[in-house]
Formats: structure tokens, sequence, C-alpha cells
């Protein structure tokens, strides 16, 4: 019995070490990628957050173009992946957007648009790289659809505030965002 049980704990049918699979089909493995990676959702909300202070036209352009950009670098990254990862380039991404959210960092509309096209573009051929097998385009597309969303919702959020607390409340969590990418900047490069 002992033996049998090894036996089988040994022979997995299938392995994977990156992407969940939700058994939902791509799309929501898309979605779940997303949802599941720090290294995406940091950056996403800490840019999100930056955008929302620096008010509706800022937010309205990261809105469209850094999902663009993701989708963008993300069918690039499908049609040539790469065999490694960045993981200091990734972390050192959030650490930034979130070092300039908790400056609260005075860019105009214009310099918030260029960031979120150049991290849409970073972010997206890292997740179109790792989507290339699978969950393929349809995982892309869950991934760029969730990503809308939370940067629709926490941009949003933040332009409406008006209380000087709530402010503050947001330059903590741009902190607490540049905090954790300088942990995982020092983990990833003392790993390296």
């Amino acid at each position: 019995m002992l033996a049998t049980t090894a036996a089988v704990c040994l022979l997995p049918r299938i392995a994977h070490a990156h992407l969940v699979n939700t058994g939902l089909g791509p799309f929501y493995d898309g979605v779940s990628h997303f949802a599941l990676t720090p290294e995406d959702v940091l950056p996403a909300v800490a840019l999100a957050l930056l955008a929302g202070q620096r008010g509706s036209l800022a937010a309205r352009r990261a809105l469209l173009v850094l999902p663009l950009g993701w989708l963008l670098g993300g069918v690039v990254g499908l049609a040539f992946p790469t065999i490694g990862e960045s993981p200091a380039l990734t972390t050192a991404s959030f650490l930034a957007t979130g070092g300039l959210v908790a400056a609260e960092a005075r860019l105009g509309p214009g310099w918030v648009t260029a960031l979120a096209a150049s991290l849409g573009l970073l972010h997206g051929y890292l997740n179109g790289s790792s989507l290339s097998p699978a969950p393929g385009a349809l995982g892309l597309v869950g991934v760029v659809a969730t990503l809308f969303v939370t940067v629709a919702l926490a941009a949003a959020l933040v332009v409406a505030i008006r209380a000087p607390w709530a402010r503050i409340a947001v330059r903590v969590a741009g902190s607490w965002i540049a905090a954790v990418g300088l942990l995982m900047l020092g983990w990833s490069l003392r790993a390296g």
C-alpha cells in the first residue's frame, strides 16, 4: 500500500508551476493569473492610484493606455516568448510607481500616460511570454479585462476622494506597495 501511494505521488500527470488552472477555461485562467500575481496587480494598482491622484484626465488616459499597452505587449510576448523572467525589473516597476504615489508626485497627464504605456508594454510582454503555451490569447484577454476593471475602480475611487485624511491613506497605500517592491527586489537580487 505504501509503495503504491508513493508511486502515484511521484508520477504526476500535469504540473503547473506558474499559471493557475481554474478548470473554467482559458479566459478565467487569465483572470486568475492576473489576480493571483502580485508582480502584475501591485504595479497596476499603484499606477491607478497615481493616475487618480493626478485627476480625471490622467485617470482616463491611464485607463485607456495601460490595458492597450498590456495587450500589445502580450501579443508580442505570445508571438516571441522569452525563456527567462525578469523579477528585478518587474519588482522595480512597482517600487517606482508605489514611490511616486507615496510622494504624491506632481506628474502631468502626459507623464502618467507615458508611464502607463511603458508599464503596460513591459508587464504585457512578460504575461504574454508566460501565457504562450496555454492558455494563450484568450488567457491574455482575461488578464487585460481584469486589469481594465482593476484600474477603473482604483482610479475612480482616488479621483473621487476629497477628504485630506483619505488622500493620506492613498499615499500610505503607495508606500506599502513601494515597500513590498523593495523587499521583493532585494529577494530577487539575493536569489539571483
